[in-house]
C-alpha cells in the first residue's frame, strides 16, 4: 500500500469528494495525499510536474483521455520511476480499456491503483508538421490522419455529452464523405521511403476502441514496438470490405481461432519502432482522440517501458 499519494485530478469530471471518499477508506493511516487540479490552461502536464515534487509512491490521474495523456506526458519526459494509477472518468477511457483498469466505478479504480502491481507501458511520441510549426506530443494509445480524425472533427460536443461515445458514430458518414484516398511518402524504421496510398493512417501503442472494437488486434502496450494499419477503402463495395475484415476476420473470428490480423486489398497492418509520413496537403490529425490540426506530415517514435502503471 502507498504511503505517500498525489492526486491529479480534472475538476470538470468529477467532484473531489467522489475521488477523496474511496481513496481515505482504502489507505492506510498516516498515509499522506496530496492533490493537484488541472485547468483549461494546464491539462494535466504542470500539475504532474507539481505532483511529482511531494515525491509520491503513487501518482493517481483521474479525468478522461486528455487529462491521462497529459499526465503520462510528463511523466516520461520525466523519466519518473513512480507507479501510476488511472481512475478513468471520460467518454473514451481508452487508455484504461486496454488495460483492463475497472470503468463506471471510482472506488473499484481506486482500489486497483492502490494495490495493483505496476506494469511497463510504452509511450509514443510524434511530432507534427502543422500550419504554424512543428508541434511534440507524446501518445499512450493512437494517432492518425483520415476518417478517424474527420470523425472526431465532425463530432458534436453536446451530443458527446448527453450521449458518449455513440455521438462518434453520428459523424461516422460525414466522415466517410470528407476523406479521399491520396498518395504520400512513408519510411518504416531506418529504411528508405516509398509510396503509398490510403485515406487513413493510425499508429497505435493499444488497439482497443469504445464497444470493444480491437482496430489493431496485435497492439501490445508494453513490446517496445508501435503497430499500424492503412485503409484505402472507396466506395461502398470496399467500405463493406472493410468493416468485415476488421470487423468479423480480425475481431470476432480471431477471438474464437487466433491467428494474425489479415491485410486485404484495402488493408495494410504493419509494426515499427518509428514511421515518417510526408503528406502531398495538409490531413486534420489527431492524438489519443483529440484533433490538434492539420498536419502535413509527422515523425512518431516510441519510448519503450516509459511508464509503470497499475
Amino acid at each position: 500500500m502507498s504511503k505517500r499519494t498525489a492526486v491529479v485530478w480534472n475538476p470538470s469530471k468529477t467532484d473531489r469528494r467522489e475521488l477523496e471518499q474511496p481513496l481515505i477508506a482504502s489507505l492506510d493511516p498516516g498515509s499522506d495525499v496530496s492533490w493537484f487540479e488541472t485547468s483549461v490552461e494546464d491539462p494535466g502536464q504542470g500539475a504532474a510536474a507539481r505532483a511529482l515534487a511531494t515525491a509520491p509512491d503513487l501518482l493517481l490521474v483521474a479525468g478522461g483521455d486528455g487529462t491521462v495523456r497529459a499526465v503520462a506526458e510528463h511523466l516520461a519526459e520525466a523519466r519518473a520511476g513512480v507507479d501510476l494509477g488511472i481512475v478513468p472518468l471520460g467518454t473514451g477511457n481508452l487508455l484504461a480499456r486496454n488495460l483492463g483498469v475497472p470503468l463506471n466505478d471510482i472506488p473499484a479504480a481506486v482500489e486497483r491503483a492502490l494495490t495493483g502491481d505496476g506494469r511497463p507501458v510504452d509511450v509514443g511520441w510524434v511530432d507534427v508538421d502543422l500550419e504554424h510549426g512543428t508541434e511534440r506530443h507524446a501518445f499512450v494509445v493512437m494517432i492518425g490522419f483520415g476518417i478517424d480524425a474527420h470523425m472526431i472533427a465532425e463530432t458534436d460536443d453536446d451530443l458527446k455529452d448527453k450521449a458518449g461515445w455513440l455521438a462518434y458514430v453520428e459523424s461516422l458518414g460525414r466522415a466517410v464523405a470528407a476523406t479521399d484516398v491520396l498518395p504520400f511518402r512513408l519510411a518504416i524504421d531506418d529504411g528508405p521511403s516509398h509510396d503509398e496510398e490510403g485515406h487513413t493512417l493510425l499508429v497505435a501503442n493499444c488497439g482497443t476502441l469504445q464497444g470493444g472494437l480491437a482496430l489493431l488486434p496485435d497492439a501490445d502496450p508494453a513490446d517496445g514496438e508501435l503497430d499500424f494499419v492503412l485503409l484505402s477503402a472507396e466506395g461502398l463495395a470496399q467500405w463493406l470490405g472493410t468493416l468485415k475484415t476488421m470487423v468479423w476476420d480480425n475481431g470476432l473470428r480471431r477471438m474464437i481461432t487466433g491467428g494474425e490480423a489479415s491485410d486485404s486489398d484495402t488493408i495494410t497492418h504493419g509494426r515499427a519502432q518509428k514511421l515518417h509520413v510526408s503528406l502531398p496537403e495538409a490531413r486534420a490529425f489527431e492524438v489519443d482522440g483529440e484533433e490538434i490540426g492539420d498536419a502535413t506530415g509527422i515523425t512518431v517514435e516510441i519510448q519503450p517501458s516509459a511508464l509503470r502503471v497499475r
